[in-house]
């Protein structure tokens, strides 16, 4: 699952939608490149294991065209309907994924008591969606490397190693950012898509009667047959749908006409080809090479010569999925810091033209520990997927309670119309979530884990910055009777001063501070504020508003969508109205530093506080979050009780 959030690096659209310049075949290519890579390395791992994994199947026919018919409707229904049919179309001024669709559904349900439960279940989502940007990479790049087992079984001492080198380099060099490697995504991924569809069509044509599996009838008789084991291997079933999400996610960079036709017309007919191609295998051979078979399947599809090229093919496309999801929690860490879930972190933009590639130190280090931990702790893929499942699965289940808030108080459907909908994915992605929780003891409970903590911070910190402010607003005194009183009780001098101020009114505390310890006013004093809205991007006309408040006095306003970057100097430019041009030569920015202070009646439990205070301390500096002048800066201290 990729959030998704939520995204791979790619063209930004134009402002306030979802147009898009470029052919729709062309993004449907640059499509298959950047965004289906996850669940286009799904066959490497999901079909094995449903019958290897903790709770075997038996290898007859029955149970494989049973599993083959519940991952062609699996994918049919969750993928193909829920993501790709029904929710692109909501999108939020062009854009996709947890976030955004939780924004949209915040902006419509704005005077409803229960708009903030569908916030809650969107950050939660985006929670669980870093212990999958953890696992992701892990399980592909493992599930891939392991193909060298099946050329050579004295091979398996070096795929921990080999992978392991394979995983710390591609967080190494995400620093030097997508462009140049991007280009070559799109050409790989193709060439793999249609050697997986080749070698499953192989496969079919030897063994056509497993084509019988596209009647869901078989799954109904697996179920019949087996009850209690079937249920279970929904667990595994599901992982046929990994990146169900990156799907809604990337809409906003490709367009849904672009990913629907990448998906239908090419990336799904490849998957099902390959898919029933390891069915059709597996029936056709005799029990005893059956058995070897199902242990990686995949690979045997392939005859013995070309098991090692595809081995390589495999990595380079594990390799493309990792690369997507990294890039995707990137994204996804900075709609959240810019919808004030997340403290400023150091964000650095690795292309000149594309300001979808960016680059989160810390968030790329701690991924990469985590990765590493993974693999030394689960050792191999099949152990991984047992933790794989539960971060898929409850991110669309979120997806699909948004999906229901959507039907009803967005898009206005009457409940008789949307209840039968949302019951039935409701059913489908709760049986996956059932079956998944089986798996907690066996390694669920990581991404679990993950998404408890990063739930955690990210509520802690949205909840310390609104009790913050309304501390620093009881205590703000009005910019009117400031700026009448001020006006001859301090000398001004020449320049230009701008105080940031997180609230549109009051007088921010680094002006109180400037007068009483500096005795000073600048010329022209501008109280500056940055709104980012609910809407991924706001047109360059709306972006600045401001007031004069007379005798040098201004209050501004810079409006930013949570997809954009908050560069300050280049929003003043656009703002030559608030008393002229500013020059940054002879303009000054004074800042606000808070610090936290242990207070008598708390807002939230004294634990929480001490995290909010850690996050507070550790937080980017405003000066490299707004992109001021680093020696044009002034940064003034305050004392604060939440």
């Amino acid at each position: 699952m990729s959030d998704t959030s939520v995204s791979a690096p790619a063209h930004q659209p134009p402002q306030g939608g979802n147009t898009h310049s470029a052919s729709k075949t062309a993004l449907a290519v640059g499509a298959i490149g950047i965004v289906f890579g996850d669940i286009g390395t799904s066959p490497l791992y999901a079909f094995r294991e449903t019958f290897v994994g903790p709770h075997p199947l038996a290898l007859d026919s029955a149970h494989v065209l049973g599993v083959i018919s519940l991952i062609f409707w699996s994918m049919t229904l969750v993928v193909s309907i829920q993501y790709v049919t029904i929710l692109m179309r909501a999108d939020n001024k062009g854009q996709g994924g947890s976030l955004a669709l939780v924004a949209l559904i915040s902006r419509s349900l704005s005077k409803s008591s229960y708009a903030w439960v569908a916030v809650l279940l969107g950050v939660f989502a985006t929670s669980l969606f870093y212990g999958d940007s953890m696992i992701t990479p892990a399980i592909s790049v493992l599930s891939a490397v392991e193909g060298l087992k099946v050329v050579d079984p004295a091979f398996e001492r070096f795929v921990i190693p080999i992978a392991l080198v394979l995983l710390v380099f591609l967080f190494v060099i995400q620093k030097r950012g997508t462009a140049k490697v991007g280009a070559l995504f799109a050409p790989v991924m193709i060439v793999y898509f249609v050697v997986i569809a080749a070698m499953g069509s192989w496969q079919i044509v030897q063994t056509p009667e497993v084509l019988w599996a596209l009647s869901p009838h078989h799954a109904v008789n697996f179920f019949i047959l087996d009850g209690w084991l079937a249920f279970l291997a929904l667990g595994s079933v599901v992982l046929a749908v990994t990146g169900s999400e990156a799907l809604y996610s990337d809409m906003g960079h490709f367009g849904r006409g672009p990913m629907r036709l990448s998906w239908f017309g090419f990336v799904m007919p490849c998957l099902l080809l390959n898919y029933f191609g390891q069915g059709a295998m597996v029936i056709g051979l005799p029990p005893e090479q059956a058995a070897e078979a199902i242990q990686n399947p995949f690979y045997f599809l392939a005859s013995e010569e070309w098991r090692l090229p595809l081995v390589f093919l495999a990595t380079l496309a594990t390799f493309i999925a990792s690369q997507a999801v990294i890039s995707g929690a990137f994204s996804i860490t900075h709609q959240a810091i810019q919808m004030g879930f997340v403290p400023r972190l150091s964000t650095l933009h690795t292309s000149e033209t594309e300001t979808g590639q960016i680059y989160i130190p810390v968030v790329n280090w701690a991924l990469m520990v985590a990765v590493v931990l993974l693999v030394f702790m689960f050792q191999n893929s099949s152990n991984l997927a047992n933790a794989y499942g539960i971060a898929v699965t409850g991110a669309v289940m979120i997806d699909t309670l948004l999906m229901a808030v959507l039907f009803v108080g967005v898009w206005k459907w009457k409940v008789w119309y949307s209840a039968p909908i949302v019951l039935l994915f409701v059913i489908v992605v709760g049986g996956f979530l059932g079956a998944n929780l089986t798996k907690v003891a066996e390694g669920g409970w990581f991404p679990l884990v993950v998404g408890l903590v990063a739930f955690t911070l990210l509520t802690t910190w949205a909840r310390g910055r609104k009790l913050m402010r309304e501390r620093m607003s009881e205590h703000a005194l009005p910019m009117e009777i400031f700026a009448k009183s001020a006006k001859n009780s301090a000398l001004r001098v020449p320049g230009t001063a701008i105080f940031m101020a997180s609230s549109t009114a009051g007088v921010p505390s680094a002006l109180l501070h400037n007068i009483k310890h500096n005795k000073v006013l600048h010329e022209r004093v501008v109280i500056l504020t940055v709104e980012i809205a609910d809407v991924p991007y706001v047109d360059p006309n709306a972006r600045c508003e401001f007031t004069d408040m007379g005798d040098g006095f201004y209050r501004a306003v810079l409006h930013y969508g949570f997809m954009e970057e908050t560069d300050v100097p280049t929003g003043l430019k656009q703002m030559e109205r608030c008393g002229g041009e500013f020059d940054m030569m002879h303009t000054s920015f004074f800042l606000s530093r808070q610090t936290l202070l242990p207070s008598n009646k708390p807002g939230m439990p004294i634990w929480r506080e001490k995290i909010f205070a850690w996050m507070l301390r550790n937080s980017a500096s405003a000066m490299d979050f707004f992109k001021l002048p680093t020696n044009r800066v002034v940064e003034l201290g305050s004392q604060v009780e939440i």
